[in-house]
């Protein structure tokens, strides 16, 4: 781990610290935020005793379903765009507000059409992680130096061999940066999706417990949340360091 690394920790580790002694000394109100240690132990707890492990696993399923189908439609729709330039041209505006209006509005005509189920949970993941991929794929695309085009042309390379072996591994920084602001939005889509109307999930589990002032399971779920998307966002990180440096380019 690099000096990077370290103060990262360090700081994290301070903000935690000074939030368990806030806690700890009534500075913070114990009916409004509990102390991280008591967190993590209600949370352990709450992991034995099995009793949210259903709604844990139906919530990063849909997570890790969202999560793909994004990236792969993503992917297909933003190469699609980039070879019809008449089509970005109409579409690039869209894109550039897209994020600025809330897509949860959607939801209830959502559930409107499917019912209370997964579908709309699922599907409020993908367009809330759908266009990021895109933009990232035309991003990635768009920066594919043209020598490499040039070379490509000069050994008779098909289409399929070009994009394989020259255009996928020019654009694949821009592609895991996609990837990761995926992984990312899914997350926010999915869960806030669960807190509106879900009959389950964490989402909807937490949304319970804050209705019902039961602190401990409401702040170990959110714990749970907090250190899985961490995680997953640090092993992205370290892969997309790996990628970095055997390509020869130095990330902090």
């Amino acid at each position: 781990m690099n000096a990077i690394g370290w103060i990262r920790l360090a700081v994290i580790g301070a903000a935690v610290g000074a939030l368990e002694l806030a806690s700890r000394s009534g500075l913070i109100d114990h009916r409004v935020v509990i102390a991280p240690s008591e967190m993590a132990d209600a949370l352990v707890r709450l992991l034995i005793s099995g009793q949210a492990n259903g709604q844990i696993a139906l919530t990063f399923g849909i997570v890790i379903a969202a999560v793909l189908i994004s990236v792969v439609v993503g992917f297909a729709l933003g190469a699609a765009i980039h070879a019809l330039p008449r089509v970005r041209q109409t579409l690039e505006p869209l894109f550039a507000t897209y994020y600025a209006v809330p897509i949860f509005i959607f939801y209830p005509v959502m559930i409107a059409i499917f019912g209370l189920s997964v579908i709309p949970i699922l599907l409020m993941g993908v367009l809330t992680a759908l266009v990021a991929m895109i933009i990232a794929t035309l991003n990635g695309l768009d920066r594919i130096p043209r020598v490499l085009m040039k070379v490509a042309r000069v050994h008779r390379m098909g289409r399929l061999q070009t994009a394989l072996r020259v255009s996928l591994p020019a654009a694949a920084p821009h592609l895991f940066t996609g990837i990761k602001l995926a992984v990312s939005y899914a997350f926010i889509g999915v869960i806030a999706s669960e807190f509106l109307l879900a009959p389950a999930g964490l989402g909807r589990i937490i949304s319970d417990a804050y209705s019902d002032f039961d602190n401990r399971r409401m702040y170990a779920l959110m714990l749970l949340l907090i250190v899985v998307a961490t995680l997953v966002n640090m092993a992205l990180h370290a892969l997309d360091q790996r990628w970095a440096q055997r390509r020869g380019i130095v990330r902090p």
